[in-house]
């Protein structure tokens, strides 16, 4: 009987890679994006937004890029070496590459000084507005430096005056800044502050993209920060042929793109712009997408065979992305009119039992069903930092240390950091002190979701109930308020008592998570726009930040030793979720229909490259389960 089963199993493994075989790949691709999320700037060195950079990565072609296992693998630069065990760190380019229009007319080569051109515009205050400078500034000797000297001299002479600098020889960024670019030899040499032996994932990342000067020289300053598809210059696998504000982006290969004999491209990809993810779906039915994330009413429909059923069989897995969602708490809050203190809230916050109470007290599986009503454990996130950014010397991914701190694993079959007696606990003794403080009871917690969504109503009404069921109606209330436009009617009032947002890593460390949560720092973007950690007066919880920041600082100085700095920022993180300063909550592992092998594609947990168009292996026929299953073997097995 076995030797019969195994086989009927070999016969169908081998009709599912002859389907696979038979299959056509596809030519072109469809793909899509919600109208939220559309394309803000063309200017690859001003935008910070993923929206923007996931078409833009495929327009440019950066110094290093990944591969589908998310290792760093060459791109413009066909090597890279240090000399001198990270402080300094040389780039040499290939040959043959050329700047072009959209229309596939070479206007000038790729240079060495290139990238020297581009690190200067990001560095000049007058020039893109202190974007995408935190990292070059902090890493690279003279860096810091320079953007201040703008900044300074913006001041004194005016933004004209600091318009006017380049990055020429002899000029004041060549004496300051620690790149040295030789054309004739096309090598880039970065002298760092310290050594950083993770510098070379931020050559991945668009701080560190080239820019010609011959089209400054030929658009100006001005021109090249208000640059579009139509008259910006690329040296990238796609040329942008078409654009439609709220529509649609058409992207084709590039007809003379250096890379072209290496480097499997589609013909052409269409870019649709969709209201919502059951829109996105409808076009998958009728042929005009080639792949659809699912809703969880969707899902949950095909799963449960009451709708398409003959999808049931197609229904696969996402990959994790990159983001890391936490709830990130707000410590100094305003009542509804944006000016008043929430002095019950604030006080409340600020108390360790009571925060620790939210930590241990949601099950938040209902809300994680709300991405993966089939498998909603996968979902779960113990770390502020996510999977797959860092790795130890022996391949242990950066968030195990993390989880052996705390002292929490995974579990598929419920959310593990739960905790009800310890909960309650921590609620009992948050009462206790805070009643004595004058805090009222329930606790009011104003959480905020854009009115036009139907599915962030509905997501919310599982968080009200999770919040009710786990934390009682007499300790807390989760009330639901809507907004038109998060910013300025939510955040700059700070009428929010917390915010769930998922943080995605820029490089390969952990301190492109952790130094957004330090206390006392100007350049940490949750402390200072979120949180507001710095203006709540609580003696404890200042203390507790202070703790966790100087253990920042003190892992971030460690620089020879990359286990030992890992280690230290695992104690720091741990530290940070002891005292519950902020609550991490889920990763984004979805459902989709696809015709894209997943396992194919560029694969990284940092930087913006996961969405370039290329060597990706793909069938004009929907994958099944099961075949998809099978590559995520045999990717797991190279």
């Amino acid at each position: 009987m076995k030797k019969f089963l195994s086989i009927v199993l070999a016969l169908v493994m081998l009709m599912s890679v002859a389907s696979i075989a038979s299959a056509e790949e596809l030519t072109e691709l469809n793909t899509y994006e919600t109208q939220a999320r559309e394309l803000e700037t063309w200017n690859i060195h001003y935008s910070q937004a993923a929206a923007d950079l996931n078409v833009l990565c495929n327009t440019f072609d950066g110094l290093l890029t990944n591969d589908n296992h998310g290792n760093l693998k060459p791109n413009a630069a066909k090597s890279y070496e240090t000399p001198d065990g990270g402080k300094t760190w040389i780039f040499t380019l290939n040959e043959g590459m050329t700047w072009f229009t959209k229309d596939g007319e070479v206007q000038a080569d790729v240079k060495a000084s290139d990238w020297a051109t581009g690190l200067e515009w990001v560095l000049n205050y007058s020039k893109n507005d202190s974007y995408n400078v935190s990292m070059p500034a902090e890493m690279i000797a003279g860096a810091n430096d320079y953007y201040e000297y703008t900044k300074a001299l913006a001041e004194s002479e005016g933004a004209e005056a600091v318009q006017a600098l380049d990055a020429s020889e002899g000029s004041k960024f060549a004496e300051m800044v620690g790149i040295a670019c030789d054309d004739a030899a096309g090598t880039i040499t970065y002298t760092l502050v310290d050594a950083l032996p993770y510098f070379p994932s931020v050559a991945t990342y668009n701080c560190l993209y080239p820019l010609s000067a011959d089209m400054i020289e030929e658009m100006g300053v001005q021109g090249y920060r208000d640059v579009t598809w139509e008259n910006m210059w690329y040296n990238g696998a796609y040329v942008v042929t078409y654009f439609e504000n709220q529509n649609q982006k058409v992207l084709e290969k590039s007809p003379n793109y250096w890379n072209d004999a290496n480097c499997k491209r589609f013909d052409k990809v269409t870019i649709k712009m969709v209201e919502s993810a059951a829109t996105a779906y409808q076009l998958f039915k009728e042929g005009q997408l080639d792949h659809v994330s699912l809703d969880a009413a969707t899902l949950q429909a095909i799963y449960d065979e009451k709708e398409d059923a003959q999808f049931k069989q197609n229904l696969v897995e996402s990959r994790p992305t990159k983001y890391s969602y936490q709830l990130h708490l707000v410590y100094a809050k305003n009542l509804e009119d944006g000016e008043t203190p929430d002095v019950n809230w604030n006080t409340a916050v600020a108390n360790e039992n009571f925060r620790k109470s939210l930590y241990y007290g949601l099950d938040l599986t209902g809300y994680l069903a709300r991405t993966n009503a089939i498998n909603p454990q996968s979902c779960q996130n113990f770390c502020y930092t996510g999977n797959g950014v860092a790795f130890t010397s022996d391949g242990t991914d950066y968030t195990a240390l993390v989880r052996k701190e705390t002292g929490l694993e995974y579990n598929s079959e419920k959310y593990v950091r739960y905790d009800a007696d310890k909960a309650a606990e921590y609620k009992k003794a948050a009462m206790e002190e805070l009643s004595a403080k004058g805090v009222t009871f329930p606790v009011e917690i104003d959480y905020y979701i854009s009115g036009a969504s139907t599915v962030a109503a509905e997501t919310a009404k599982v968080l009200e109930n999770i919040f009710s069921t786990c934390l009682g109606d007499d300790y807390v209330k989760l009330v639901t308020k809507t907004y038109t436009t998060l910013g300025p009617e939510v955040r700059t009032p700070r009428k929010a008592s917390f915010y769930i947002n998922g943080w995605g890593a820029d490089f390969a460390d952990p301190i492109n998570f952790l130094g957004q949560e330090t206390y006392g720092d100007e350049q940490a973007y949750y402390s200072n726009n979120y949180s507001h950690c710095n203006e709540n007066s609580d003696e404890g919880l200042i203390a507790a930040y202070k703790e966790f920041t100087d253990l920042v600082v003190a892992a971030k100085a460690i620089t020879n030793d990359m286990d030992a700095r890992y280690a230290a920022f695992a104690k720091a993180e741990a530290c940070m979720l002891e005292h519950a300063l902020v609550i991490p909550c889920s990763y984004e592992v979805g459902w989709e229909l696809t015709k894209i092998n997943n396992y194919s594609k560029v694969y990284s947990m940092y930087g913006m490259q996961a969405y370039r168009y290329v060597d990706w292996e793909t069938s004009t026929e929907a994958y099944t389960t099961e075949q998809m299953n099978e590559k995520a073997a045999a990717y797991a097995a190279e």
